[in-house]
């Protein structure tokens, strides 16, 4: 009992370290973020040819802490990833080790690829339909708080959902999930990815639709690349069994 509980203990020391190793990794991020912040701004806002408003000093500062957060959090990723591999490597074989360590790089240029979809193909695609909605009836004026909340809707998500295939291999590589078993919640698991795009975008069912088909694209090329880990899996396991029977 005394074992089991010094186990536990020890387990417990060790996520704790993993994790204020990755809170610390964040807060680093965030500060070069801030340090940038008017850089990334610039980035963001070059093409627009006028200047955005703001109404209130404390605007400048929710904006240059948003877009902050965005770099701390593309930043943080491998980490997190790097330290969540560490805390499991212990229970993993070596070719599930093998194995995970390689989603780690990919993780982070996965995310980086749902940003740029998000903010190249998503945000300019929903916002020229929605300006052609008021076309000669109303004079577009947007403050830069509304400007960037809406781009962070656009592209932030993506960023995030393109990590799903690599969340369902790695889970599936451990063992934890069965993509076959997945595929029977599908209905619901599409019925979830609407109500998050509705959440995300524009209301009004373009934009709806926008966001919500991509979103289960991912989700049926996550299975699919689960299923091929998930097979490659069974059968090295078969080919051992059968080596420790021969």
């Amino acid at each position: 009992m005394k074992n089991n509980e010094l186990q536990i203990m020890d387990h417990l020391d060790e996520l704790r370290k993993r994790l204020i190793i990755t809170a610390v990794a964040f807060i680093l991020f965030l500060s070069l973020g801030l340090f940038f912040a008017k850089d990334i701004y610039n980035f963001f806002m070059g093409n627009l040819g006028y200047k955005l408003m703001v109404l209130g000093p404390s605007d400048i500062i929710w904006i240059f802490f948003h877009l902050a957060t965005i770099i701390a959090v593309a930043g943080t990723i491998p980490v997190l990833s790097w330290q969540i591999w560490l805390f499991v490597k212990p229970a993993l074989k070596a070719y599930e080790r093998k194995a995970a360590l390689s989603y780690i790089p990919a993780m982070f240029f996965l995310f980086l690829a749902g940003l740029a979809f998000g903010y190249f193909f998503i945000f300019p695609n929903i916002m020229t339909f929605l300006l052609k909605m008021g076309d000669g009836l109303m004079i577009p004026s947007f403050t830069a708080e509304k400007y960037v909340g809406f781009l962070i809707n656009m592209t932030l998500p993506f960023g995030i959902a393109f990590e799903m295939p690599l969340v369902l291999m790695f889970l599936t590589t451990l063992g934890i999930l069965n993509p076959y078993k997945v595929v029977k919640l599908r209905k619901y698991a599409y019925f979830i990815l609407v109500i998050i795009a509705s959440m995300i975008s524009p209301p009004e069912i373009m934009s709806h639709l926008s966001v919500a088909v991509p979103l289960i694209l991912l989700f049926e090329i996550s299975i699919f690349l689960a299923k091929i880990v998930f097979k490659k899996k069974q059968m090295r396991q078969n080919l051992l069994d059968s080596a420790e029977m021969g």
